[in-house]
C-alpha cells in the first residue's frame, strides 16, 4: 500500500442523522444559490441559459463532491457507486460529478481516531505497537488507514472505520438519491430504487471489518499457489467491526504504470482478466469494486497487489452460468444466443421496440470486440470505451428504461474497470485466448 499524497485536510465526521442530512441540505441550498447567481449573470448578458447548464458547472461539482467527502461514510460511496464508467443509467454529466468522489475524502482529527480506536482496543492499546501513525496514509470513504508497527515486530496496515457509518447508512442512501432526482438530470421513468436498495445491502456489509477480514482469507486461501499476486493477512488479534489490521504491502499505484515497457504491461493485464473470469465462472466470488486505488505493483518481485475486498460478493451457481452462456455467445459472434440468455437473466426484456433492440444488439458486438479478435487485442489503439458510453446515451435517450438486476450492475461495474484499466495500461491481451478456457 503506497503512501497517499493527500493534503492534511482534517475535519470531525458528522454522527447524528440531523446533522448529516443537514449537511446535504447545505449542498443542495448552495448550488441553488450558485445557480441563481450563475443564471442572473448570463440573462444579463442576452444568454437564455438552460437549468442543466446552470446546474453542471465546474463550481456545483466540486461544491457536491467536497460536501459528499466531508460527510463521508455512505453519502460518499453511493456518490461512487453510482458513478458508473460504463454508463449503465446515470446521464454522463450526473456521472461526472459523481465521479470526483473517488479521489476525495477528509480525514479524521486525532481526538476522533483516539477515540474509535479506544472503544476497539481499550485505553491502553498504545501499549501493544511500538510506532503508529497518527497521520493517515489514505482516507477513503468509510475508513483510512494508518501504518503502525507492533511489539512482535508485525508491520501493519490499519484500516479504521469512520464512526457513526453503519448507523447513517440507510438514511444517507436517501438522501442521496434525493440529491440525485433534484437535479433533474435523472430520466423520471427509471426507477432507481432497486439499485440503492442494493447499494444499502453492500454497504452494510463493507461497513463489517470481520467480513471483509474473512473473505481477504478466502482470496489468500483461492490464489495462495498463484503466482504473480500478492496479498495482505489478516491479523485476528487486532481485527474488530471498525478496526482491520493487516500486513502492510508496498507498491506503485498500478494505474501509472505507462514507463514499463510493453510486455510488462500486458502481463498484468493478463494476469487481472485471468482473476476477472475466475472470479465470475469458477470461484463464484467476486471482489466488485474497479477502484484502481485498489491495486498496487510491487516491481521487485513482479506480483500485483490485491486491497480492499469489502465489496466483495458472491455469485449465485445460476447467474455464473448464464455468463458463461453470454461468453460462449460472443466467442461464437451469436446474436440471438446472446439475446435468449440476456432476457433469461433479466438484462434485457422480450418486448424491445426493433430499434431499441438493434442498439442493444450493436452494444452487444461492441462489448464482446476484444474476443472476435485472433490474437492479441490491443486496448490503447481501441476507442472501445468511448464508442460504448456513446452508443449507451444514445440507447437512453431512445426511451430504453429497463434496469437489469442490482447486482449484475455491480459486477459489470468491475467488468467495465478491467478495459479501463487494459485501455490505461495501453495493453495487449489474448482474450479470446483466455476466455475460451472456459467454454
Amino acid at each position: 500500500m503506497a503512501r497517499d499524497k493527500k493534503d492534511d485536510r482534517t475535519r470531525s465526521v458528522p454522527r447524528g442523522r440531523l446533522s448529516r442530512l443537514g449537511g446535504i441540505g447545505s449542498l443542495g441550498a448552495g448550488i441553488a444559490g450558485n445557480m441563481l447567481v450563475d443564471g442572473a449573470r448570463r440573462l444579463s448578458r442576452g444568454e437564455r441559459p438552460s437549468l442543466q447548464d446552470l446546474l453542471l458547472t465546474p463550481q456545483n461539482a466540486g461544491k457536491a463532491a467536497d460536501q459528499l467527502s466531508r460527510l463521508r461514510g455512505a453519502a460518499m460511496k453511493v456518490g461512487q457507486l453510482v458513478s458508473l464508467d460504463n454508463g449503465d443509467f446515470l446521464p454522463p454529466e450526473l456521472a461526472d460529478i459523481m465521479g470526483r468522489l473517488r479521489s476525495s475524502a477528509h480525514a479524521m482529527p486525532p481526538h476522533q481516531l483516539k477515540r474509535v480506536l479506544n472503544d476497539n482496543w481499550g485505553n491502553d492499546w498504545r501499549r501493544k505497537f511500538e510506532s503508529f501513525t497518527v497521520k493517515p496514509i489514505a482516507a477513503a470513504s468509510i475508513g483510512q488507514v494508518h501504518r503502525g508497527r507492533t511489539l512482535d515486530g508485525r508491520d501493519v496496515a490499519i484500516k479504521v472505520q469512520y464512526p457513526g457509518v453503519r448507523e447513517s447508512i440507510d438514511s444517507d442512501v436517501d438522501n442521496v438519491a434525493t440529491l440525485v432526482r433534484m437535479s433533474g438530470l435523472l430520466p423520471k421513468n427509471v426507477d432507481i430504487r432497486p439499485v440503492l436498495e442494493e447499494a444499502k445491502t453492500q454497504l452494510r456489509e463493507e461497513a463489517d471489518y470481520l467480513r471483509e477480514a474473512a473473505y481477504l482469507d478466502r482470496y489468500r486461501d483461492a490464489l495462495g499457489g498463484r503466482e504473480g499476486f500478492l496479498l495482505p493477512e489478516a491479523y485476528g488479534d487486532l481485527t474488530t467491526r471498525d478496526v482491520l489490521a493487516m500486513s502492510f504491502v508496498s507498491g506503485d499505484p498500478i494505474e501509472k504504470l505507462g514507463d514499463m515497457d510493453q510486455e510488462a504491461r500486458d502481463s498484468i493485464m493478463v494476469r487481472l482478466m485471468t482473476l476477472l473470469l475466475d472470479e465470475l465462472l469458477d470461484l463464484r466470488l467476486m471482489q466488485t469494486d474497479p477502484n484502481f486505488a485498489n491495486y498496487f505493483y510491487d516491481r521487485d518481485s513482479d506480483r500485483i497487489v490485491l486491497l480492499d475486498f469489502g465489496a466483495t460478493r458472491e455469485i449465485p451457481q445460476g447467474l455464473s452460468d448464464g455468463y458463461r452462456r453470454l461468453l460462449t455467445a460472443g466467442l461464437n459472434a451469436d446474436w440471438d444466443q446472446a439475446r435468449a440468455v440476456a432476457i433469461t437473466m433479466g438484462l434485457m426484456s422480450d418486448d424491445l421496440a426493433d430499434e431499441v433492440e438493434t442498439m442493444i444488439r450493436e452494444v452487444f458486438v461492441m462489448a464482446v470486440e476484444p474476443l472476435s479478435v485472433a490474437g492479441a487485442y490491443d486496448f490503447g489503439a481501441s476507442d472501445l470505451a468511448g464508442r460504448l458510453s456513446e452508443k449507451a446515451m444514445t440507447l437512453r435517450k431512445s426511451g430504453f428504461d429497463h434496469i437489469p438486476p442490482p447486482v449484475t450492475i455491480f459486477l459489470h461495474r468491475k467488468i467495465g474497470g478491467m478495459y479501463l484499466l487494459a485501455t490505461r495500461l495501453k495493453a495487449r491481451v489474448d482474450l479470446r485466448a483466455l476466455a475460451q478456457r472456459y467454454i
